[in-house]
């Protein structure tokens, strides 16, 4: 048991403390695009070379938009890191949700590796859902 105000060491956490996690932060029209602002956190444990999600779009009936990938690049051990996207010639009011389908190149020492989506976590503060 841990006392009220402790928090384990790092040697004691679980695997579901070992997250890649990705906030939909903010959506905002600009100059005829959707502005997508995502907040990324890499607590895996490992240094993360490259980084990038084929994600796709969903309109407000449910129908599928656009197919784009998402580069987030290098993640490094648990810094912080805010990227922007823009989809030109979309309005942020059309999209109701975000899919994140598959990862598009994840690698840990120069090496390929599943593990950009089997520990990633998803979230959002918009009114588009986001989540795998």
């Amino acid at each position: 048991m841990v006392a009220a105000g402790f928090s384990l060491p790092a040697a004691a956490q679980g695997p579901e403390d070992k997250r890649i996690t990705i906030e939909l932060n903010d959506a905002t029209d600009v100059s005829g695009a959707c502005r997508l602002v995502f907040v990324a956190v890499n607590g895996t444990g490992m240094v993360l070379d490259k980084t990038s999600y084929d994600v796709v779009t969903f309109d407000s009936t449910g129908k599928v938009g656009q197919s784009l990938t998402f580069q987030f690049g290098r993640l490094p051990l648990g810094k912080t890191r805010v990227v922007q996207f823009d989809l030109p010639g979309q309005s942020c009011g059309t999209i109701s949700r975000l899919l994140v389908n598959d990862v598009s190149e994840c690698a840990v020492d120069g090496k390929a590796t599943e593990l950009c989506i089997d520990a990633l976590s998803t979230s959002t503060r918009t009114s588009i859902a986001f989540g795998l």
